[in-house]
């Protein structure tokens, strides 16, 4: 969702100019586009701006039939993907130019959509008898849909919904081409499948909505006030970092945007403060990662989970609360003994802005966010964006009139707005052409039977215990999402692979959409295709590799708590029938889990840790986080042991040192 507008930001002398847009291009394909001027580049603004009025009005009224509107819909993204993007990443940058075969694809991709929209009726009672235009038609639109995604999105995605296709043409006996194009084209189980209907229906809202934050000036507020919590805390920069990221990431929708974005900033403060180059871009990758499952917003999805899950938002941002709380406290605790290991310190006084000051007076761009929350209960996910981004307007115009009461100025800069709607238009061209390309996915797995083969082996897997199937479940959701954003894997997950725990493990929707989520989103820092811990590393000019080993370690609270909750639901507290009391042990207890487990990783506590104790701490800290009292007994022991043991090897390695300098 994001898009990162920021020019090259200079860093102290010591340190290179770091250039965001060219790490974007590099690192985010929907950040690799054409450049215009001019005329063009006002055509260019003003369709995408009436595009996201469009959306917002078909939001509000809903008028138009589910069929044409996808058709429309994905036709207009297709032309614009074309004209905006080029064919490879390293094509010749010109000033307002596109290749003329970049028209033809253009106007014949989206032609073959609007064609549809056009025909609906007739092809609808057509059926699966489509004659030998419609099967064309149908070729040519599927093909340049692939290609404009892999332009925009990245191959991954393209590649395993081409799999997925040529495995059905080789199991489908009777007429293949026409069974398949029909299915993929011209149904709303493929291209037009439930992935697209959402992504055109809200989620493109929601992008919308974003970039009205982004362009409201709530990242910075968010750095300024991260600062102002945790500045002064032992390793003060990377804390930072963690809440700064976590709080952009919820919004953002894009792990790599947000590590670029925040990353250009923070990185190199933590460098200069003592971490290694590794670890600092670690840390940025796994907190912006972890943005995406931060409540209330989470890049979008608890709005997906609505859709998903049939449960109430206000149900699932509940019960993210926890899970997202543990993921960053095991971030922010592995931090604090790697300062406390290497001896660093925080950010100067007068550095640090006065939290209650910035509360005060900038406390208002949280409005949006609140107001969205708050429709949320009320109305439609759609209608619920379109307030929170009026809500936005709103805010911005208040803004400007309290300004003019002080300098005597009303200050209303228009071109904001329009920038914020030509962004979101943006923006949403990634994610709508990996939605299609997933509607894909999900539709031929319906269509060659392929679903239950998958639940069959996770099935047998768990014959011999649950645990293996979970497994088997977390290595199809990160493989299915390498590269591939945010909201169209948690599509992707939600479609083939959450059903399975349901049928297989009976885990509860709730339960199972989480955990493909969780385990979705990791992806972008779990090697080899660890896209924000890369992007990260670009920019500490570290060991990619290493990074995203190192992001893996500091996020490992999101490879335990996903099978916690799977064993475990009441850990989502939604639905618990448990007593007040017993979820606040379950609360406390995991917490003192995740703090031990991050000692035991990062090998510190009171001090260095031998193997042993790692060891002990880690399995201590697993028992505590799994729900149960004999287990919390068995690591409050493990706890308490390994405590007091650090405890008087660090005072007599005191009494050692004062012995050595008497």
């Amino acid at each position: 969702m994001s898009d990162v507008n920021t020019k090259p930001i200079a860093m102290e002398a010591d340190e290179e100019e770091i250039d965001v847009d060219k790490l974007m291009a590099e690192f985010d394909k929907e950040s690799n586009t054409r450049h215009f001027s001019g005329i063009f580049e006002k055509i260019i603004k003003i369709a995408m701006v009436l595009f996201s009025l469009y959306v917002m009005f078909d939001g509000w009224t809903g008028t138009m039939e589910e069929r044409q509107k996808m058709a429309w819909f994905i036709g207009v993204i297709v032309f614009m993907a074309y004209i905006i993007y080029p064919v490879r990443k390293k094509e010749k940058k010109r000033l307002n130019h596109v290749p003329f075969y970049d028209y033809i694809f253009a106007v014949a991709g989206a032609g073959s959509f609007f064609y549809y929209a056009i025909n609906c009726q007739a092809i609808v009672d057509r059926a699966s008898r489509i004659n030998e235009l419609d099967i064309a038609i149908a070729i040519i639109g599927t093909i340049l849909l692939f290609e404009a995604c892999r332009r925009v999105v990245g191959l991954p995605i393209v590649c395993v919904s081409a799999a997925f296709i040529a495995y059905a043409f080789i199991v489908t006996d009777r007429n293949p081409l026409r069974v398949i194009m029909y299915k993929l084209f011209y149904t709303t189980e493929g291209i037009a499948g439930t992935p697209l209907n959402v992504c055109a229906s809200f989620i493109v809202l929601f992008i919308i909505f974003a970039s009205f934050l982004e362009q409201s000036g709530i990242g910075a507020f968010f750095v300024d006030l991260a600062n102002s919590i945790a500045g002064k805390a032992t390793g003060g920069p990377a804390k930072v970092a963690v809440i700064s990221s976590a709080m952009e990431g919820m919004y953002s929708g894009s792990s790599v945007a947000n590590t670029v974005g925040s990353g250009s900033v923070t990185i190199p403060t933590m460098k200069r403060c003592g971490y290694k180059p590794e670890f600092a871009a670690a840390v940025e990758a796994a907190a912006s990662t972890g943005g995406q499952i931060m409540p209330p917003i989470m890049g979008a999805a608890a709005f997906l989970m609505t859709e998903y899950t049939g449960l109430p938002y206000s149900q699932i941002a509940i019960a993210a609360i926890l899970p997202a709380v543990l993921y960053f406290t095991g971030i922010f605790m592995m931090i604090h003994f790697e300062a406390k290991k290497l001896g660093l310190k925080g950010l100067p006084k007068e550095s640090i802005p006065n939290f209650f000051k910035l509360v005060l007076t900038k406390g208002y761009l949280l409005l949006p966010v609140a107001t969205l929350v708050i429709a949320m209960n009320y109305f439609s996910p759609a209608k619920s964006a379109i307030i929170a981004i009026l809500a936005a307007i709103a805010v911005k115009l208040i803004e400007g009139i309290i300004k003019s009461l002080v300098h005597k100025k009303f200050e209303f800069d228009l071109g904001l707005y329009i920038q914020s709607l030509a962004n979101g238009t943006k923006n949403a061209i990634g994610v709508a052409l990996a939605c299609s390309v997933a509607g894909c996915i999900s539709a031929m797995v319906q269509q060659t039977g392929l679903a239950n083969v998958l639940s069959s082996l996770v099935q047998s897997a768990s014959q011999i215990h649950p645990i293996f199937a979970l497994a088997l479940t977390m290595i199809m959701c990160i493989v299915l999402g390498m590269g591939v954003p945010t909201t169209a894997n948690y599509v992707i997950m939600a479609s083939m692979v959450a059903p399975i725990l349901m049928r297989s493990l009976s885990i509860p929707v709730l339960a199972a959409h989480m955990f493909v989520f969780y385990f979705g989103i990791v992806a972008d820092i779990t090697p080899p295709v660890a896209l924000a811990a890369y992007a990260g590393s670009a920019i500490a000019k570290s060991n990619p590799m290493k990074t995203g080993v190192i992001a893996t370690r500091l996020a490992i609270t999101a490879f335990i708590v996903p099978y916690i909750f799977a064993f475990s639901p009441e850990m989502l507290i939604i639905g618990s029938d448990k007593p007040w009391y017993e979820i606040v042990l379950l609360v406390v207890t995991a917490l003192c889990g995740i703090y031990i487990i991050s000692a035991g990783m990062e090998g510190y506590m009171v001090r260095h840790m031998p193997w042993w104790q790692r060891i002990a701490a880690i399995a201590g800290g697993l028992c505590m986080v799994i729900p149960g009292l004999v287990t919390d007994a068995i690591g409050l022991v493990i706890i308490v042991l390994l405590f007091l043991i650090q405890k008087f090897g660090s005072k007599k390695d005191k009494n050692k040192a004062a012995t050595n300098a008497a």
